[in-house]
């Protein structure tokens, strides 16, 4: 199962995952990460790349040492778009294809004070941002909203308020292998392989994109965000499990790391 063209391997399919996965030469699902989530607890997906607060909330994954989709500040695309006093919002469109990213608001609204109610966004219903009315936005439909209405509205920027509250980073995203799968540790090498010559060879990863400019790449990926999985990451991951907790949100305690 360490040969990488026979693992089934899901991957994120926004901008943030390109450095860790760009370049692996296996078949790869890219999804959203609650669907990735789902094929993982199925069984449909080996390996993945899906939401931090999967990983903490189900004990039976091997975590993949190392790596992460993390920010240590203002993360530019999870963000609540607003206008007017956030603390006179009444609903929020979410968009529920994070549980990390929607728990995550729900944490830092909560420790805010603040309870707006949250409704599923619906492409059948399409609402206007309204003074009472805000929407929440991850991933590179963040991006091109915020490229799109930048003057219009105010961004509650995620990252950014999770560094103001802890002073530590925030984990959004980890590699995480089915428990039955043999050889877990050549698998999270090749993974840790794959980043590291990704990030080598930044230029060759960049010069492939093509929705977005090259030098809004290099922004988003080396400045907003990270790809380490270090001390200071898990000291926020463990934060956020205690936020989690302290809300209501979690209740799971074991899990394997290598």
């Amino acid at each position: 199962m360490a040969d990488a063209e026979r693992l089934r391997i899901g991957c994120v399919k926004y901008l943030n995952a390109r450095p860790l996965i760009h370049g692996w030469p296996g078949e790869v699902v890219f999804d959203h990460p609650a669907s990735l989530c789902e094929r993982l607890a199925a069984g449909s997906l080996d390996v993945a790349l899906v939401s931090s607060f999967e990983f903490l909330r189900n004990p039976v994954y091997t975590l993949v040492d190392g790596i992460s989709i993390s920010s240590n500040g203002p993360v530019h695309s999870v963000f609540v778009a607003h206008a007017g006093d956030l603390a006179k919002i009444e609903e929020i469109e979410i968009d529920p294809a994070s549980l990390t990213s929607v728990n995550l608001l729900r944490c830092l609204l909560a420790e805010a004070g603040l309870s707006p109610k949250f409704v599923v966004r619906s492409r059948l219903m399409q609402r206007a941002i309204t003074p009472r009315l805000a929407k929440f936005f991850i991933g590179d439909q963040a991006i091109r909203f915020r490229d799109e209405d930048t003057a219009a509205f105010q961004f509650w920027d995620l990252g950014e308020e999770w560094e103001k509250l802890t002073h530590l980073p925030f984990v959004y995203a980890l590699w995480l292998i089915r428990p039955e799968v043999p050889e877990p540790k050549a698998i999270a090498d090749r993974l840790r392989a794959c980043r590291d010559n990704n990030l080598r060879e930044f230029d060759v990863v960049l010069a492939e994109e093509t929705e977005f400019s090259a030098e809004f790449c290099s922004y988003y990926l080396r400045e907003c965000l990270s790809y380490q999985f270090g001390r200071r990451e898990r000291e926020g991951l463990s934060a956020f499990r205690k936020l989690c907790e302290k809300h209501g949100v979690l209740w799971h305690d074991s899990r394997l790391v290598i």
